[in-house]
């Protein structure tokens, strides 16, 4: 090991260096914090020097960083950010003095949490030289209450009861025993963690949201956070200072997991990942992973890669510019492709594969659509955010039994099911993919096969779930996505479900918006759900041109 001193070494007299390098000549007993004497020999340079002193002890007792700090605090070298393990601890203490008679500092604990340090201790240096009061703090095992750190003062190393050896060792026993398990199933625990730079209570909303795409994904949510700041921050997105407080937080409730409420770039996501040694994930990887699960046909698997891959695209950077020719010049060529080139290469065939595919796929459902509509039958569509409960509602419509949970994303694929209107008439109802706010570019272009449907629709039905709180915001995200879609001619009915729930709500809205309340548990409202369809589709002509459609057909807000 090279001997050098770290930190603020600027200006020290030639005799306090030398000094300060003969520290890793000292050592320390096993079962010591530290020694008499090299506190002593500390204090004395501490207050001679006028800074904070430090030294990094292993457990041999041996000096492996002697450290300058100011009048106020010290700063540790590099000695690896990467957490040891939720069961193990650095292997490390760190003693220094404090010029006053002062508790530990926040950086102290900090510093003692994120580098999983065996203990810090604080000796205060008197004015004639010698140690004084004695500062000292531990981690502690996981506990549901979220104590990081025990914290002992003591008047005098002297009157200090630390085994240093026994007390870690023990230490380290209890953090494996009482270690969070991730239950069957789980597929992380996580903090979620918001943003705003405005409206808090869109963003309030929004985080609540994410906590309905984690539980959709199988993820345990131990904590949300919100963040208000003046402007994002390009590096982290939040900020050291508020990252550090939460890789703080996920240590004490035992996370493994940072969900993000945004979608990070490439740049963020790599710094937040080498800060905090945890799984990272933003919005988009968490629809993506839940879209992943839940596509059933060839359709959607296919859908659902060519999203995921086209987010992945961007991403694939090495990690050394060296791993890439991409700005050429000197130093960048080569007698071959990098691995990188070739993993961009091969994931750009692939999306190119993936869109031929899809596009013969658009073709094949426009074949059959055309055969549809030969016969006549008119199509209404289901439209809505997701977990408003339209496959609850096909359900009851039509007696059928397409899959309906009570989380988000439920349904990928369409469903088609004939329905029976009371004068024998016939139509072919279609459940699609929910839509949801911020809804990944990417995904909505993956999924524009399965979209299309949607334009040669006669009527669409959109569901909105009058119990949720959001329901006019969810509204206006469904209506944002329809926009981009070649739907500006369908006739619209807005339905407001789930009326059982919030049976007052409903109807008001339902008298607002010229809208229709419906309950798809109790079926309350279904008879004049079926006459304001037939009467679009009908009595008003089924096909209608632009701008002439009913009044009560577009909702308004």
């Amino acid at each position: 090991m090279k001997e050098e001193l770290s930190g603020n070494t600027a200006g020290l007299k030639a005799s306090h260096s030398k000094r300060l390098l003969a520290t890793w000549r000292r050592r320390v007993q096993q079962r010591e914090l530290v020694s008499a004497e090299l506190a002593r020999h500390l204090t004395e340079l501490s207050r001679e020097i006028g800074r904070q002193l430090g030294v990094l002890l292993n457990r041999r007792g041996e000096v492996e960083h002697v450290i300058v700090g100011d009048a106020r605090q010290l700063t540790l070298p590099d000695i690896g950010r990467a957490r040891a393990g939720s069961a193990r601890l650095r292997g490390l203490r760190l003693v220094h003095t404090h010029l006053k008679d002062e508790p530990l500092t926040r950086d102290d604990l900090t510093d003692l949490v994120l580098l999983r340090l065996d203990a810090v201790a604080a000796v205060v240096a008197r004015e004639d030289g010698l140690p004084g009061k004695v500062y000292l703090a531990t981690l502690m095992p996981w506990n549901v209450k979220g104590d990081l750190h025990r914290l002992v003062e003591a008047p005098s190393l002297y009157e200090l009861e630390f085994d240093a050896q026994a007390e870690i060792g023990a230490l380290e026993q209890e953090m494996a025993r009482v270690a969070p398990v991730r239950a069957v199933g789980v597929e992380g625990r996580a903090i979620l963690v918001g943003v705003h730079i405005g409206n808090r209570g869109a963003a309030e909303a929004s985080l609540q949201e994410l906590q309905e795409l984690a539980r959709t994904a199988d993820v345990q949510v131990l904590d949300a956070i919100l963040q208000g700041r003046r402007e994002i921050d390009p590096r982290t997105l939040i900020g050291q200072g508020k990252l550090q407080e939460i890789l703080v937080r996920s240590m004490a409730l035992g996370a493994d997991l940072l969900v993000f409420d945004r979608d990070l770039t490439p740049s963020q996501a790599r710094h937040i990942s080498e800060a905090t040694s945890l799984r990272i994930l933003d919005r988009t990887q968490l629809i993506l992973d839940i879209f992943a699960r839940r596509a059933q046909s060839a359709d959607g698997k296919l859908q659902v890669e060519l999203a995921q891959l086209k987010y992945l695209l961007p991403r694939l950077v090495g990690r050394d510019d060296s791993l890439s020719r991409l700005a050429g010049g000197i130093g960048g060529r080569g007698p071959g492709e990098t691995k990188l080139e070739v993993d961009r290469r091969r994931v750009r065939d692939r999306i190119a594969a993936l869109e031929s595919r899809i596009d013969r796929l658009s073709g094949d459902r426009a074949t059959r659509r055309r055969q549809r509509n030969r016969a006549g039958v008119p199509v209404i569509s289901i439209v809505g955010y997701t977990n408003a409960g339209k496959s609850t509602l096909l359900n009851a419509l039509t007696d059928s039994s397409v899959l309906a949970e009570n989380k988000l994303f439920a349904t990928l694929d369409p469903t088609s099911r004939r329905l029976k209107f009371p004068r024998d008439r016939e139509v072919i109802i279609t459940d699609t993919v929910g839509f949801i706010r911020d809804l990944p570019k990417d995904l909505v272009a993956a999924f524009r096969a399965t979209l299309e449907e949607l334009e040669e629709a006669d009527l669409l039905l959109h569901v909105v779930d009058a119990s949720d709180p959001r329901h006019d915001g969810q509204a206006q995200a469904v209506e944002r996505v329809l926009a981009s879609l070649d739907v500006e001619g369908t006739p619209r009915l807005l339905v407001y479900n789930k009326a059982d729930r919030a049976e007052e709500t409903a109807r008001t809205l339902a008298l607002r918006d010229g809208a229709v309340a419906v309950s798809s548990i109790t079926k309350d409202g279904f008879p004049q759900l079926l006459a304001r369809c037939e009467e679009i589709l009908w009595k008003r002509g089924k096909v209608l041109a632009p701008g002439h459609e009913p009044e009560f057909a577009r909702p308004r807000y």
